[in-house]
């Protein structure tokens, strides 16, 4: 199976993942240089491209340390949205599956 976050989204696709589970520091800053401009964040940092993933160590990158999604699944001690029984009502997911569809096909596949 493979590493998801809470959300649906394939831990194992991102950048900002695989370069720390890897230790490329070159890597994250090549990274950083790209989100900097890609999200017009000139002060951006390194932690935003260092995550051990969503459920995983402490470091969690870009906008997964302020991700409401993880955060609720946090609290009600799920590995992912997929084992709550209000996944098919959450506005949260909604909302999010608008910009992430391939994280409702994770879900969905986690469900059946």
């Amino acid at each position: 199976m493979l590493f998801r976050s809470p959300g649906g989204l394939d831990c194992a696709q991102c950048d900002a993942y695989k370069l720390t589970l890897s230790n490329d520091l070159e890597g994250q800053q090549a990274l950083l240089e790209k989100w900097r401009v890609e999200y017009s964040a000139p002060d951006m940092t390194v932690a935003a491209v260092t995550c051990d993933g969503c459920l995983a160590g402490q470091r969690h990158g870009g906008y997964c340390a302020e991700c409401p999604i993880r955060a609720c699944a946090v609290s009600l001690g799920h590995s992912t949205c997929a084992e709550c029984e209000q996944y098919g009502s959450c506005e949260k997911l909604h909302n999010f599956f608008q910009m992430a569809p391939q994280a409702q096909e994770n879900l969905e596949a986690l469900r059946h």
